[in-house]
């Protein structure tokens, strides 16, 4: 009898081992705001993955910056590759970049992406749309090839939010050339608005300008990185990478200008000045906040979760140089006024961002892993 319970137990052992999603290990565990957490790891094994979004309750859709996609169940952690992508142009910062299912009810199921498309040699970010019928995505359209090449790799931006109204934002990053900042002529160094078709909408602040680009929403960026729309308060919220130091959040308005190359709180890679004429200067739009050292931002979002009500209407960004996961408290007229630097002890470059229906934050991470964040019920 002894014999057959070992048996039975040797059994169970092995099936427990082979289903990993039953228990998820633990990777962290802490409190913020008088709310225990834990940080569990999902899936590992993934390339650089950029961007991410739910397509239902128990799936992911990942992009990976090399090219691929994958679909993810976060019940198993495993992966399955999605086909029907276009040719990518993966070097430097280029890639397949941001992905976002439309919250639109109008949008009828349209998955947004945006990636460096090849042109002449070079890359430039592009706005896409598609649809996914089982593994493979069908229909794609190519909604806005911007005008960004450059002689370099570097700065493509980009990610997507929408405001729900039937718009969908998009950056783009100075491409590695300075005067682009300024430059309305390009899409560059801007935040775009096109309507979910990618038609541009006719109260777009630069329509019926000769000397600019009508599908610019703000200009003077130089290369950002999270866009996080708040449909509460119709603002939107963009954060980017500064040069040595001056990384920024920015609360972006239209038709305005947030001073790239010309105001900076950053220095020069290659010597201890100042980058631009001064940190502000008249009919230049000021950061809501800056950081220095620079975080190296990867993404952004807007918490808007029941799982942890401490956290309501707080910004997340993914840092990448300094990892960790980085929280600002917004006052009501959206304000900085507390900031907490989660999860450092992880030593994670942290990308890319998202939220569960249940309000759980899930993170992946430059290595390859994906984690969500959770509720410690004690």
């Amino acid at each position: 009898m002894k014999l057959c319970q070992n048996a039975v137990v040797t059994i169970l052992i092995w099936i427990l081992s082979c289903l990993p999603a039953l228990a998820f290990e633990p990777k962290a565990k802490g409190s913020s705001e008088g709310m225990a957490y834990r940080v569990e790891k999902v899936a590992d094994g993934l390339a650089i993955p950029w961007g991410m979004t739910f397509i239902d309750a128990n799936h992911l859709l990942v992009t990976l910056r090399e090219g691929q996609a994958v679909l993810l169940d976060i019940r198993s952690g495993k992966t399955t590759a999605i086909n029907g992508l276009p040719a990518v142009y993966a070097r430097g910062q280029g890639g397949l970049l941001d992905v976002r299912l439309s919250p639109d009810p109008t949008a009828q199921g349209w998955l947004y992406f945006t990636y460096a498309k090849p042109v002449k040699g070079g890359g430039v970010t592009t706005l896409a749309r598609a649809r996914l019928s089982g593994k493979t995505l069908t229909q794609w359209q190519d909604l806005k090839v911007t005008r960004s090449l450059s002689d370099t790799n570097r700065h493509f931006g980009s990610r997507i939010a929408f405001d729900g109204r039937g718009h969908v934002f998009f950056s783009v990053g100075d491409r590695g050339h300075r005067p682009n900042g300024q430059d309305l002529t390009n899409h560059a160094a801007a935040v775009l608005r096109l309507n979910l078709d990618g038609s541009v909408p006719e109260d777009n602040p630069f329509v019926g300008r000769k000397d600019a680009s009508a599908e610019i929403w703000s200009f003077g960026h130089r290369n950002p990185q999270g866009l996080a729309y708040d449909q509460a308060n119709q603002r939107l919220w963009e954060i980017e990478h500064g040069p040595r130091g001056g990384d920024e959040i920015n609360l972006i308005l239209p038709g305005r200008n947030y001073g790239w190359p010309v105001t900076s709180h950053g220095k020069e890679y290659w010597g201890p000045l100042a980058v631009g004429e001064a940190r502000e200067k008249a009919g230049i739009e000021s950061p809501v906040k800056v950081y220095i050292p620079s975080i190296a931002p990867g993404s952004l979002l807007l918490y808007r979760g029941d799982a942890f009500p401490g956290w309501q209407g707080n910004l997340f960004a993914g840092a990448l140089v300094l990892q960790h996961l980085n929280r600002v408290v917004l006052d009501s007229t959206g304000k900085p006024v507390k900031e907490e630097r989660l999860f450092e002890a992880m030593g994670e470059r942290i990308r890319s961002l998202t939220q569960s229906k249940e309000g759980y934050l899930y993170f992946a991470t430059d290595s390859g892993n994906l984690y969500r964040v959770l509720p410690e019920r004690i």
